[in-house]
């Protein structure tokens, strides 16, 4: 159930990367990357690892963006 949980959350940022992609707004990671991080955590609770792989992909995607970005752009 925590991987089931872990997913939704990981999909949710997902969601919400999609417009912080555009320029001059990822700014928005710095509040998805967190978001991916606390899917990360419920996912660590569950017996699979799919939910936090998923969570953790999602947040190394968020912080490439940052990086990419300079942590602003």
């Amino acid at each position: 159930m925590a991987s089931l949980i872990s997913i939704l959350i990981g999909l949710a940022a997902l969601l919400l990367m999609i417009p912080a992609l555009i320029p001059f707004l990822g700014w928005l990671n710095w509040f998805i990357v967190p978001v991916a991080l606390i899917g990360a955590g419920v996912g660590a609770l569950s017996r699979s690892t799919g939910g936090r792989n998923f969570c953790l992909g999602v947040a190394a995607l968020g912080m490439l963006r940052l990086f990419l970005g300079g942590g602003f752009i």
